[in-house]
């Protein structure tokens, strides 16, 4: 019985861990020259192995829980993480993209269609609404839409280039309404529970995928990829500079929303170091992967601590 009332408080927030052991998997192979060659296969296989188990838990809830699930959907926060599930299939793509096309074609594939079909259902719901209001705004609402940046990565190489394009507009035009909102909202409104402080760093996220996609869709680095690189880069250091304040605040699972953005910025320094070829940009690149995996380390051992003491899949 008590198990199954942890099925029915699973949250699917517990996706955004995937998100996260994806760009360290990404950001290894990435700087594997440093790094050596299995040491990606080694977070990729807890990647893929800790997503399974998830995965099977969001199908259990959905099959024994629907009602649940369903609530879920139409919550204003919890609604937003729903989209993990497909970014975590594009993410997917993205690593496995150097080493088997078509197993990333099918990972881009499913991740693409998911994501759309979670873009124009969650639209919706935020369009036709009857309960949200501006204070539910967060950072976590720039997972649905902005996710579409993602797609153009695996994708320019995966469809044609109008495909990702498609996906690049949607998901750049609605991050700069969305952050313009929320920018409004946090200057003008209450400051955000101490719970979803930690989505403050989803902000450095579509910046920084932004940049890589800009340049997989064939353009060079020009004054727009300059801009999105260095504003993802002042977030990143804006934000890391309120750590202190971020690190006094209870473990939640939202704590993991520091590590996917993270990956993200070093992934852009590492595409700024290919495209200037300036010692500066890697170093960046690594400094801010170290970051990541103290980030990872701290937020598994809080996380396994948090299961056995079955503070986890509670009701909120």
């Amino acid at each position: 019985m008590e198990n199954m009332l942890r099925i029915r408080n699973f949250p699917v927030s517990f996706f955004a861990i995937i998100l996260g052991l994806s760009g360290l998997s990404i950001v290894s192979q990435k700087l594997k020259f440093l790094l050596g060659e299995q040491l990606q296969w080694v977070f990729f296989s807890i990647t893929i192995t800790i997503f399974v188990i998830l995965l099977a838990m969001f199908t259990l809830k959905l099959i024994s829980h629907r009602d649940s699930l369903i609530s879920d959907f139409y919550h204003p926060i919890k609604i937003n993480f729903f989209p993990t599930i497909s970014i975590s299939f594009l993410l997917f793509s993205i690593f496995l993209l150097p080493h088997n096309k078509d197993i990333s074609f099918y990972s881009w594939l499913l991740g693409t269609i998911l994501h759309f079909m979670f873009t124009i259902k969650i639209l919706s719901v935020w369009i036709y609404h009857e309960h949200f209001e501006l204070k539910h705004i967060n950072p976590s609402w720039f997972i649905p839409i902005v996710g579409n940046i993602i797609v153009p990565v695996a994708g320019s190489t995966h469809a044609p280039l109008e495909v990702s394009w498609f996906f690049f507009s949607i998901g750049i035009i609605f991050w700069i309404v969305l952050f313009t909102v929320f920018i409004y909202r946090i200057i003008f409104h209450n400051q955000l529970p101490q719970k979803l402080l930690p989505t403050f760093f989803i902000m450095i996220a579509p910046p920084a995928i932004g940049l890589i996609a800009y340049i997989k869709l064939g353009n060079e680095l020009d004054a727009f990829a300059n801009v999105l690189y260095f504003f993802a880069l002042f977030l990143a250091i804006f934000l890391i500079y309120q750590l202190p304040r971020f690190y006094r605040i209870k473990f939640f699972l939202s704590w993991w929303a520091y590590t996917f953005p993270l990956a993200a910025i070093s992934l852009a320094s590492v595409q700024m170091y290919h495209l200037t070829d300036k010692d500066m940009y890697m170093s960046i690149a690594a400094a801010f992967f170290v970051l990541l995996v103290f980030m990872v380390m701290m937020l598994s051992v809080k996380t396994v601590k948090a299961v056995i003491k079955k503070e986890l899949c509670v009701e909120e």
